[in-house]
């Protein structure tokens, strides 16, 4: 019961779900900033989504602006005719010069890419080839974890989060009987806190999702005003 509680809190797909919320505000705060983005005279705003996907940016209603030319940077996400796919790595992205995006946006990717060395790798990444960025990711230190909606998973050992991948389904991640892929899966994110987010993005704001008093998720912000005047 209240792992299914827990689900429909954060299940994106359901719009009256937590999640769906708080992506709304965060759209919104995203928008806001946007509409003070001066539209370069001979082009549109140049924006990479790292590790996004079309439906994000289908749901923002963005796709068919003229104003906005958004290239996605992603392993896995198919060509589209609306939008420019680049397959590539978030740590480590030579297909881009300097200051290439007028905006790099991501929303909860860089607790994907691997340790904190690989998340200053990938901060340095949109540092350098974007003028602005937004940068969102879950909070660590929510009491519930936000992939597999289970309180305090984030804190068990890691052969505690194995063991209960191999045996219960958990938010959208179904039980599997390979341990390896059991470990790998709960190896594979990192979340972060406020100073890790600080220490990553040292130059820029960090704008805090709240919940019932409590912070979900962070949002680093930065380049905005600068790159204005």
């Amino acid at each position: 019961m209240f792992r299914s509680f827990f689900s429909r809190l954060g299940d994106a797909r359901n719009p009256r779900s937590l999640a769906s919320k708080l992506r709304r505000r965060r759209q919104a705060f995203f928008l806001s900033l946007l509409a003070g983005v001066p539209r370069p005279p001979d082009r549109p705003i140049r924006l990479l989504d790292v590790g996004g996907n079309h439906l994000y940016w289908t749901t923002v209603g963005m796709l068919s602006a003229d104003e906005v030319e958004i290239t996605v940077l992603n392993l896995d996400e198919e060509p589209r005719p609306d939008l420019r796919i680049v397959r590539g790595d978030a740590r480590h992205m030579p297909e881009f010069t300097d200051g290439t995006f007028d905006i790099v946006f991501s929303n909860s990717v860089i607790e994907h890419v691997g340790s904190f060395e690989d998340q200053q790798a990938m901060a340095r990444e949109v540092a350098r080839v974007g003028k602005r960025y937004f940068v969102q990711t879950p909070n660590r230190y929510f009491p519930i974890e936000p992939h597999f909606f289970f309180p305090g998973f984030q804190f068990l050992p890691i052969a505690v989060r194995a063991w209960l991948v191999r045996h219960v389904d958990l938010g959208f991640s179904k039980r599997t009987s390979d341990p390896q892929e059991a470990r790998e899966r709960v190896e594979s994110i990192e979340l972060l806190s406020h100073g890790n987010m600080r220490r990553l993005f040292p130059d820029g704001k960090i704008y805090r999702e709240r919940f019932a008093g409590l912070t979900k998720s962070f949002v680093a912000y930065g380049g905005w005003e600068a790159a204005n005047d």
